[in-house]
């Protein structure tokens, strides 16, 4: 190798040393920024992770995080809510979540996760703390660490079981309507907005003699249809024009009836279908009604009529099979049941009412069904919410076309209330008997007991004048003038109290009591002084009541009168009003009159407001007791010096 071969790579070995330096220059200066740029991406990523956080504690649909050996890691709040667990408390396993019949497709689900690293869309069944069923959307991913190893599952969890059922009832909708169309015992068409035929049915073609399939109908004009089918009519240019009149108002039309050339009588029905202000096409019925024309409006009342008679009543319906299953119930039972149409329908009636004597009574009462006997009973039942209640419950049997016992129609009425009356009514009635009774008792005993030694020291009193009779001086006679006073109104007071412990009775039958003869009677009873007169303004009528009861009324207020008239001309004035359901009668006198401060006082017992030995202080309490036994009221006004009115109401 000559010398200028050795320098060209001496310059050469320098340039790639120099290149060298100056890439591992480079080469530092990107490591830097590389490890800023690191630390940025940290601290980025620890400010999302706490974003992410919040996001996920807040967001609508449950939040769960497990290990890959099924124990549950994190709920957010809503996941708590949906399952009912306290992660923090309790020690939760997925396995114990997931429905028993989702099981094996829960586990496939898993390893797909594992697999895919993520899976979308997975409906299942789970259980909730509570053993509730509810339906669940899930979709799942795998958390990765920072080193990209896989540490745990995470799932957005959506309850789906309202959309479910929803969803469900929508399909078994849609099946039912398919079938009705297809079996409705009414033709049906339906057009497009072109009028083109887009369904029809079995019916249609027998009712308009067309030998083809209902789908071999569709895509077909209707409106060429119609001038090939209107040869069927009566009127066929008619048909045409009503149907053209129909199409181009586009409104409903309910009942239009066609008569066909062999006598059938169809009902034409028109609905057209929009979809906002868009038309989506129309939808045409025919119904055969030849045989239903000439009942129609009888129907129809009855229908009405019936329809009113359930909808308004305030009485439970219910209708059950020869098996005692529930069919049918009205709104008002589910009220007075506590239970839901659906809790319902397809149980037996006697499961419902759980006290012994129900299933007995109701298993008798549903032979005399079967018999066709209908009858009344009363059945003790208790509601869902536990509460006893009584029911009337008038009872029939139910018949098919043909005749035949098919089961029972019941009308409930809750009686709970009146049996509750009634059982407080009889014990309050017996009580008091029991209590009238022993006060009756107890009065004529006391009422005994207590004359037998006045008796005596007033015979005692006569004893000893007789036996000093010439002896005893004026004071000593006047002094056993004062106790025999004494003693005689001691027992005027006793009898007094027993007449008004026994006026509350009311033993005695009603009958017509003639009052013009009574006050006749009474004064020929009465002591009436020959400068007091009674008058009676107008005639007394014949009333319903008692009759010692009502003498002692009025009796007790004439003597009261004559009692306290203080004018040397007395008057006492009777008089009636008739009013709507109560007579009004006054007792008007003009004696010394009673002081506006006693109105009240003077009906109540012993309080006599002038201490005569003629005055007990129980009269006017007997008078009061008497007129409210006759379901009536009394009152008075007076004015002192001139005169008392008392005014009393009797029911007629």
């Amino acid at each position: 190798m000559d010398q200028n071969q050795v320098e060209i790579l001496k310059r050469a070995l320098n340039r790639e040393k120099n290149a060298r330096k100056a890439a591992e220059k480079i080469l530092e200066e990107k490591s830097r920024e590389l490890y800023f740029t690191t630390q940025k991406l940290e601290s980025l990523l620890d400010e999302k992770s706490s974003e992410l956080q919040g996001i996920f504690e807040n967001i609508v649909d449950a939040y769960v995080v497990m290990d890959f050996d099924g124990h549950i890691l994190k709920f957010n709040e809503a996941a708590t809510k949906l399952f009912g667990y306290d992660i923090d408390k309790e020690n939760i396993k997925v396995g114990s979540l997931i429905y028993k019949d989702d099981f094996q497709y829960a586990i496939n689900s898993f390893n797909e996760l594992q697999k895919n690293g993520f899976f979308k869309d997975y409906e299942t069944r789970v259980y909730t703390k509570s053993k509730e069923v509810k339906w669940v959307h899930i979709n799942g991913s795998i958390v990765f660490d920072k080193h990209n190893k896989p540490i745990a599952a995470q799932g957005i969890v959506r309850d789906i079981t309202a959309e479910r059922a929803s969803a469900e009832r929508l399909i078994e909708s849609e099946n039912r309507l398919a079938t009705l169309v297809l079996n409705l015992d009414s033709g049906i068409i339906l057009e497009d907005e072109n009028r083109n035929i887009v369904l029809s049915n079995t019916k249609f073609c027998e009712l308009f003699n067309i030998n083809a399939k209902p789908s071999d109908l569709y895509g077909m004009d209707c409106t060429s249809a119609s001038e090939q089918n209107k040869v069927l009519f009566k009127d066929p240019e008619a048909f045409i024009q009503r149907m053209n009149t129909i199409d181009k108002a586009k409104e409903i039309v309910i009942g239009d009836e066609l008569e066909m050339v062999d006598g059938t009588i169809l009902e034409r029905n028109y609905m057209p279908i929009t979809i906002g202000e868009k038309s989506k096409g129309f939808l045409w019925t025919f119904t055969d009604v030849t045989l239903k024309r000439t009942y129609r409006k009888s129907l129809e009342a009855q229908k009405q009529k019936y329809y009113g008679i359930i909808a308004n009543m305030h009485l439970g319906l219910v209708e059950v099979n020869n098996d005692d299953e529930i069919l049918m119930i009205n709104q008002s039972f589910t009220e007075m049941s506590g239970y839901t149409e659906e809790e319902l329908l397809g149980r037996k009636s006697r499961e419902i009412y759980p006290l012994d004597d129900c299933s007995g009574t109701i298993a008798a009462e549903q032979e005399k069904r079967k018999r066709g006997e209908s009858s009344s009973y009363e059945l003790t039942a208790i509601c869902k919410f536990g509460k006893t209640r009584h029911w009337l419950i008038s009872g029939a049997p139910n018949y098919d076309i043909d005749g035949k016992i098919i089961g029972s129609i019941g009308i409930h009425l809750d009686i709970t209330e009146l049996k509750s009356l009634e059982l407080q009514k009889e014990k309050l009635l017996l009580k008091l008997e029991r209590s009238n009774n022993e006060l009756q008792e107890y009065a004529h005993i006391v009422s005994h007991d207590l004359k037998s030694p006045l008796r005596s020291i007033d015979a005692l009193v006569n004893w000893l004048k007789e036996d000093n009779k010439g002896k005893l001086d004026d004071m000593s006679l006047k002094n056993f003038e004062l106790i025999e006073a004494t003693l005689e109104k001691m027992e005027q007071l006793i009898s007094d109290v027993l007449d008004y412990s026994s006026v509350g009775t009311d033993n005695t039958e009603k009958a017509d009591v003639d009052l013009n003869k009574m006050l006749l009677d009474l004064k020929t009873i009465l002591y009436i002084p020959e400068h007091i007169a009674i008058n009676a303004l107008n005639p007394l009528p014949t009333i319903k009541g008692d009759a010692i009861k009502l003498q002692q009324l009025f009796q007790n207020l004439i003597s009261n009168a004559v009692k306290f008239i203080d004018k040397e001309k007395g008057l006492i004035t009777i008089d009636v009003e008739d009013l709507k359901s109560h007579y009004k009668f006054s007792i008007e006198d003009n004696g010394i009159g009673i002081e506006k401060q006693f109105h009240d006082k003077i009906f109540k017992i012993f309080h006599s407001l002038n201490k005569s030995k003629d005055s007990t202080g129980i009269g006017l309490s007997i008078v009061k007791k008497i007129v409210d036994l006759h379901e009536g009221q009394i009152w008075l006004e007076s004015q002192p010096n001139v005169g008392t009115t008392f005014y009393f109401t009797l029911k007629k």
